[in-house]
């Protein structure tokens, strides 16, 4: 990566799926070691670094990192981990920090050149209902279609129409079938209609 110096440097950084890679790959990040390196590089304006923590336990082994990172320069992203259990009765949580990853990079967009990301791809995944209206024989219906939206986007060079700098690298668009349309067909609870 090369970056000019008076270029405007955000990381981001997603802890679980950082710590995730980093455990399968066999190796320790030295975290000091890598805000010096992007301090290097160009003006770094901010250092994020995401991860949910489980409020009801008396000790969390992240904690310690997440206190270190916080006295150490890292501006912390938090959010508590939500428990469920899933069709087969086991016990799962939930942490993800896709969305405050991507507002957080929306709300920066006007102050900083390049993002700097270190974790998965950014791949969403998103589920819809999408109505499609038809005329035949001069009677109009409405079919609901539930669908599924895979998003990846990548960075490019801002400009005055694309500020953010974020394109859709690839989008994909798949009908479902099954069980869970109905399951994605919420009543609204305000109108009474479908979400």
């Amino acid at each position: 990566m090369h970056f000019y110096p008076n270029e405007r440097l955000a990381l981001f950084i997603d802890g679980a799926n950082l710590y995730a890679t980093a455990k399968a790959l066999g190796f320790d990040i030295d975290y000091k070691r890598l805000l010096a390196l992007f301090r290097t590089k160009g003006q770094l304006v901010r250092a994020l670094y995401y991860t949910a923590l489980a409020e009801d336990q008396e000790y969390s082994s992240i904690r310690p990192l997440v206190d270190w990172l916080d006295y150490n320069g890292y501006t912390m992203v938090t959010k508590p981990t939500k428990e469920f259990t899933d069709a087969l009765g086991r016990r799962k949580i939930k942490g993800n920090m896709d969305i405050e990853i991507c507002v957080d990079m929306m709300n920066m967009a006007e102050h900083v050149d390049y993002y700097v990301s270190l974790n998965s791809p950014w791949t969403y995944l998103a589920f819809g209902v999408k109505e499609v209206h038809r005329v035949r024989n001069q009677a109009e219906s409405t079919d609901r279609i539930v669908g599924r939206y895979d998003i990846r986007l990548i960075q490019d060079r801002r400009s005055e129409s694309n500020p953010s700098g974020l394109l859709v690298a690839e989008f994909s668009e798949q009908q479902m079938v099954g069980e869970r349309d109905d399951e994605l067909l919420q009543q609204s609870k305000i109108t009474g209609a479908p979400k």
